[in-house]
């Protein structure tokens, strides 16, 4: 993981460490039963959203992941979050995520968010292959991976809990087509 928390700006956005005047938004945001139907993280009061994002915005104690605040170019409107999850250096991938704000769905804030997260990863995280567990139920986000460029998998059918019923995930990956070649030492075959 970087040693300072990266800054990206896209001509429309900006992904940004997470700061305390963020706690309210995402605790909205995964309290709200439209994003966290879905979604596999959920907070019931805002010390629990506080400590999460505290982890998160902490690159020194969170060296499996890095999540973004996504905003507003002028940093004036906070839209979601995205990031990359269990960051695995010894096979060179990690798993996406993401969540808006109901308000902002549906007006392309992912479709230019996600490119530069993935692209960070690639770039700066050394990572080959970037992973998404849709839950099969989730056509919009499964229309999304899509565009995204995300090539479907497979179906792991019945494979988690969740409020007490089996859910399925739909595996898409995107690959790395840098043409990066695995390095000798990290390759332990």
């Amino acid at each position: 993981m970087p040693k300072t928390f990266p800054v990206i700006k896209t001509e429309g956005l900006l992904l940004r460490q997470f700061v305390d005047t963020d706690h309210e938004n995402v605790f909205k945001g995964l309290s709200h039963p439209d994003i966290i139907k879905y979604y596999g993280v959920s907070y019931q009061t805002l010390e629990a959203a506080e400590e999460q994002m505290k982890f998160f915005a902490d690159l020194e104690k969170n060296e499996t992941g890095i999540w973004w605040a996504v905003c507003s170019l002028a940093n004036d409107t906070f839209f979601g979050a995205g990031g990359l999850n269990n960051v695995n250096k010894d096979h060179q991938k990690a798993e996406i995520g993401f969540w808006l704000m109901p308000d902002f769905w549906g007006k392309g804030i992912m479709a230019e968010a996600m490119p530069i997260i993935c692209n960070y990863g690639f770039d700066n995280l050394g990572l080959h292959r970037i992973e998404g567990f849709v839950e099969t139920e989730n056509i919009n986000c499964k229309k999304a991976m899509a565009k995204l460029g995300f090539n479907y998998e497979g179906l792991m059918e019945d494979c988690e809990l969740k409020n007490g019923k089996y859910i399925s995930l739909d595996i898409y990956a995107k690959i790395d087509l840098g043409g990066r070649t695995p390095s000798l030492e990290k390759t332990n075959a």
